[in-house]
């Protein structure tokens, strides 16, 4: 089957041809350093590391680059702020971001330029567009600007047109612009300000000159594939074509992707916005291979929408299918694509990386091997999840994975009167310990110390299976703190919360964002902000866990 992808520039889905027969080259947009990344960047990370993925799957050699902006107004402001150097910040927040995009399974680009090693090529870039009458110096301010009623194919990207365009859109307007359309190539030197020297003054560059400067050099001046999230169609990508045509004369990229973004509510997950989740946050809640599921489970081009009850639903739907891996362990072997699952995998993946597709055969599989406890199905459900980069660990080591603790910062958990009792969760070796007494007890006949052995177990979120080859288990859920009753408890978590609250404990809950909350010993309140149990307890103290399943 051909494989197909929708272009944002011609608004059609057709084949893939490359330049070079079989070398897909692919650029993609990557981070502005100075935070830390949130969900919505590895919305967009994962999906090109996903293209990237199922492109050398069909043999294609791919050359994959991601660059790095470590020149920016929000870097200078931030590196100020701290009393640092830019670079001192951004190496600082690249390794952050490498460590967050691995825990996610998002493989490394072939190459990352970052925009200060390409200075020069974008001052050579901004002569060829002054020569060419699309450039020119602001006198007052001493920028250079382009001239965007000059490129006669502007707006064709988002298919706005130059009478759609508003300067609000934009860049604040410059008295010297002879525009208010045109946007900034080089922007002229401030006094402490990362500068290098040109022809025009010195100065630093402007954001959407960096891009065009590094694809063209690391990629040639026309390529493959140009990717971004759905905030930098317009006007950043517009500009880059604007730049780099009307710079070289030729076409800049011959697909444009584009994915959904991540949704919170009604709006995009933004830190200008003020309504994300870093990654690393997401990370001490949830395995890195769940929120890697929970992304890539949608299509690329869909929006996808951010809650704790879907999150806790992906780990579900994760957990069958390393359930069916573990109760029929895979033969050896690689995937056999003439299977009929895996040609329905291809042909979802080769219709525009349709990963949603392809993640329901996946489940289709999980049903064949459940059914037939079949071990080459088996080894067919955890080949195509590879593709996806997903099911490649020990399905029991998954299922037993230490639960993360929720890491509270100083003076965010305030109980008053008492200290917090901070619980890592039951260790491997004590859980073990305990099912032996039980097999044991079991033996004996002494069903009630079985079943005594199974609640105890079970009130610290491990729940046993019982089958044919013994007991196993697996962690639903990990205390984070147990309190002693009749105090009140401040929390300061977006997380979803499992209450067990005493007879005679009152738990006040306060500032709790996007919060899912549940009652499994009382009636759950009319107000989310103050409970009391309605029903007693054996157990003396209120346990607060992160909702696991």
């Amino acid at each position: 089957m051909t494989l197909t992808i929708y272009n944002t520039l011609t608004r059609q889905q057709a084949p893939l041809v490359p330049i070079e027969p079989g070398h897909v080259r692919m650029y993609v947009c990557g981070m502005t350093i100075y935070d830390y990344c949130h969900l919505g960047h590895a919305r967009l990370m994962m999906t090109f590391d996903v293209v990237a993925r199922w492109l050398r799957q069909r043999d294609f050699k791919v050359t994959y680059v991601r660059n790095i902006t470590d020149i920016d107004d929000k870097i200078i402001k931030r590196a100020a702020e701290r009393g640092i150097t830019t670079t001192a910040l951004t190496e600082e927040f690249t390794r952050y971001m490498h460590e967050d995009f691995d825990a996610l399974g998002i493989q490394r680009p072939d190459a990352e330029p970052r925009a200060t090693e390409f200075v020069p090529q974008m001052l050579g870039l901004i002569e060829l567009l002054e020569e060419g009458g699309l450039a020119y110096q602001d006198e007052a301010a001493g920028d250079v600007n382009f001239a965007v009623r000059r490129f006669a194919g502007y707006g064709k990207l988002s298919g706005k047109t130059l009478d759609d365009l508003r300067a609000g859109e934009r860049i604040a307007i410059g008295e010297g612009k002879r525009d208010p359309l045109d946007f900034v190539l080089w922007k002229h030197a401030k006094p402490g300000e990362p500068q290098w020297a040109s022809k025009w003054g010195p100065g630093r560059p402007g954001w959407h000159i960096e891009c065009s400067a590094m694809a063209s050099e690391v990629l040639g001046r026309t390529f493959d594939i140009h990717g971004g999230g759905p905030d930098l169609i317009f006007p950043h990508h517009e500009n880059e074509i604007a730049q780099s045509e009307g710079a070289f004369h030729q076409p800049f990229a011959n697909v444009w992707m584009h994915c959904g973004a991540l949704r919170v509510g009604d709006d995009k997950m933004s830190k200008s916005l003020g309504n994300f989740f870093t990654i690393r946050d997401a990370l001490k809640h949830y395995d890195g291979e769940v929120l890697r599921f929970f992304l890539v489970r949608t299509h690329y081009r869909s929006q996808i929408a951010y809650s704790e009850p879907l999150l806790a639903e992906a780990k579900t739907a994760l957990t069958r299918l390393y359930t069916a891996l573990r109760d029929t362990p895979p033969a050896a072997g690689a995937i056999d694509w003439d299977e009929p699952h895996a040609q329905r995998f291809a042909a979802a993946m080769d219709d525009d990386f349709n990963s949603a597709g392809a993640t329901a055969v996946l489940f289709d599989l999980a049903s064949e091997v459940n059914r037939s406890r079949s071990p080459s199905a088996a080894r067919q459900l955890r080949g195509l999840g590879g593709v996806l980069g997903f099911l490649q660990r020990d399905p029991v080591d998954y299922s037993q994975g230490r639960s993360p603790v929720i890491s509270v910062p100083a003076g965010q958990l305030n109980i008053e009167g008492f200290p917090p009792q901070v619980i890592v969760g039951t260790s491997k070796e004590t859980i073990e310990a305990l099912i032996a007494q039980r097999v044991a007890a079991k033996k004996a006949k002494n069903f009630a110390e079985a079943d005594r052995i199974r609640a105890e177990l079970a009130a610290q979120g491990i729940v046993l299976e019982d089958g044919p080859g013994g007991t196993t288990w697996r962690r639903q859920w990990q205390t984070v703190c147990s309190l002693r009753t009749g105090v009140r408890l401040n929390v300061h978590w977006r997380s979803p919360i499992r209450c067990w609250p005493a007879s005679s404990a009152a738990i006040r809950v306060s500032h709790w964002p996007r919060a899912a909350m549940h009652f499994p010993h009382s009636r759950a309140p009319s107000s989310a902000s103050r409970f009391r149990s309605r029903r007693p307890m054996r157990c003396g103290d209120a346990c607060l866990a992160p909702v696991r399943n």
